[in-house]
């Protein structure tokens, strides 16, 4: 809220240095305001009396745009990466995935593990469980476990997650 806007009996004033004006009615911060031609804003409406500012709006509003900017820039998205496995994949079709794997996990990202079964496999599902056992098994050193294996409809899945103690 800014100037006529502010409707509250007794506001805490803060100079355009950033001095300490102390409490008065809004009217009188709204003159103060004035005087100096610049914005009143309120800063912290939850405040008991609530806190505003002799600032330019224009300039107040540009440099809260620019600060969430860059803490927009310093955050880190963490993506989920998918790789998937057949239970008669070869040895190395195995590496191949798992030196992916090692790529995403390297970046930050998680990685999905999902172990599909089509057709007639769907009968030999507890044979290539250790299939995503190896996997798991050959990248703990990297890798941890956030989710442990889970057999969802035609396909077991585990989602491995950087190791926070390698860092």
């Amino acid at each position: 809220m800014i100037n006529e806007q502010i409707r509250d009996r007794e506001v805490r004033l803060i100079g355009e240095d950033g001095e300490q004006l102390g409490v008065m009615s809004s009217r009188e911060a709204m003159k103060i305001a004035e005087e100096a031609e610049l914005d009143l804003v309120k800063i912290s409406p939850k405040a008991k009396p609530p806190v505003c500012k002799i600032v330019d709006y224009g300039k107040f509003k540009y440099e809260q745009t620019r600060r969430e900017k860059e803490a927009k820039k310093k955050q880190k998205t963490v993506e989920l990466k998918e790789v998937r496995l057949s239970p008669n994949i070869d040895s190395n079709d195995l590496n191949t995935k798992m030196n992916n794997a090692r790529k995403f996990i390297g970046k930050g990202n998680k990685v999905k593990v999902t172990l599909r079964f089509r057709g007639r496999e769907m009968a030999h599902v507890n044979q290539s469980r250790h299939i995503l056992d190896d996997f798991a098994k050959a990248l703990e050193d990297i890798a941890v476990i956030e989710k442990p294996s889970k057999f969802e409809g035609r396909s077991i899945s585990l989602v491995l997650t950087e190791n926070v103690k390698n860092k």
